[in-house]
């Protein structure tokens, strides 16, 4: 069994024990389990979903760090979301001044828009949680 924490500079989101995790990580998906081996690794904007007792939570979160020893989990995000404390409305409005920031700087090297398309990730990935996908 794992213990789970997701906090946010405001809050503390999640603190309870899972089977297993799925954290979007800067270099891809990681699934973690239990004897999981240490790791740190910085978050991308997505979905965390976690596993107890049969039963899959999910949480939007974006961006932040996530620590996995002696079979803890602990995830500090700058934002984290479950689909019932998602606004459908001011995730939609982020995600249209996302697309439009990045359309505007079309022109612009990849390296200064990179936290135009967190954004737009970040927004996608609240939208596609209260949607329930």
């Amino acid at each position: 069994m794992l213990k789970l924490e997701i906090v946010t500079p405001e809050k503390k989101v999640v603190d309870t024990e899972a089977d297993s995790v799925t954290i979007p990580t800067a270099s891809g998906e990681a699934g973690i389990m239990p004897n999981h081996a240490p790791l740190i690794s910085a978050l991308k904007p997505g979905i965390l979903a976690y596993t107890n007792r049969g039963a899959t939570e999910r949480v939007a979160i974006a961006g932040g760090f996530v620590e996995v020893s002696n079979d803890k989990v602990s995830v500090l995000a700058d934002s984290a979301e479950t689909a019932g404390q998602i606004d459908t409305t001011s995730a939609r409005a982020d995600l249209e001044a996302a697309q439009k920031a990045i359309a505007a700087a079309a022109m612009q090297p990849i390296e200064e828009t990179e936290s135009l398309r967190e954004q737009l990730d970040s927004a996608n990935a609240r939208l596609q949680l209260a949607a329930g996908k």
